[in-house]
């Protein structure tokens, strides 16, 4: 069952919002080329606990760390380490999550480190341009895939994998909740959009194919063919208008 938000639950995961926007803002600043990918946990973690958050990853399903930092073929739950070291032209995406006063928020950027390969930044910048393509379709009266239809038609022209065993969510005093939000393309039309609902919307795409395993330490994702991948996430409100997106700064808003 989708749960619909009040006005007060709304306010609270608006809060959660800014927060988490705020936290991505400037772990993608700290960015660099020498840092391991467990010093930007650590300053992810530092920065939500100084905003009065508690960081939602950490322990959840027994997740070892508050930040996801996934680079290169790694698509998502990244587990940071002391000994992963980021290197000029990575892929580095970071995923994370925020509890405010029971409420939570999640979204994920990917960031290109110093000097990329084309064709990695267009594969960032279509997975991001493909979340702003299916939030437009993110508003009462449409319907649930007509979102995911829309990332996926953003995505096909280009030839890149979307990754079909991973998908969107529903959030709000869980991180997971209902319904699920397919990036792929669906026949059928999906739930019925109303106002007050808040979704997870977060497209992952891949360089080659779209098929993915789980490595030994049973939370990192990674393409089977070693390619790299992108991710963009954002939490989303659905309104008696356009959608509000809860979880990106103004400045860096489209």
């Amino acid at each position: 069952m989708i749960k619909i938000k009040t006005a007060e639950e709304i306010q609270l995961m608006r809060e959660a919002g800014e927060i988490l926007a705020g936290v991505l803002d400037r772990l993608g600043e700290a960015l660099a080329p020498g840092m391991s990918t467990m010093e930007i946990n650590d300053l992810g973690e530092e920065l939500i606990r100084k905003a009065g958050a508690i960081p939602s990853f950490l322990d959840y399903e027994g997740y070892p760390a508050s930040i996801c930092v996934s680079v290169n073929e790694e698509v998502v739950h990244g587990i940071p380490a002391e000994d992963r070291i980021i290197e000029e032209g990575d892929i580095v995406s970071l995923d994370a999550g925020v509890i405010w006063k029971g409420y939570q928020s999640d979204a994920a950027r990917s960031f290109g480190i110093g000097k990329m390969n084309p064709k990695l930044t267009e594969l960032m910048d279509v997975t991001r341009e493909s979340f702003f393509a299916g939030i437009k379709m993110a508003k009462s009266g449409n319907y649930l895939h007509d979102i995911s239809n829309a990332i996926s038609d953003h995505i096909r022209p280009y030839g890149f994998g979307i990754v079909k065993q991973l998908t969107g969510h529903g959030i709000g005093k869980d991180m997971h909740e209902d319904p699920i939000i397919p990036n792929y393309r669906k026949l059928s039309r999906g739930p019925l959009l109303k106002p007050g609902m808040t979704l997870a919307i977060e497209p992952m795409v891949n360089l080659g194919t779209w098929k993915v395993g789980i490595l030994e330490d049973g939370w990192t994702i990674v393409t089977l063919d070693g390619k790299p991948s992108a991710h963009y996430e954002n939490t989303v409100l659905i309104t008696e208008g356009e959608p509000e997106i809860l979880s990106l700064t103004d400045q860096k808003a489209e």
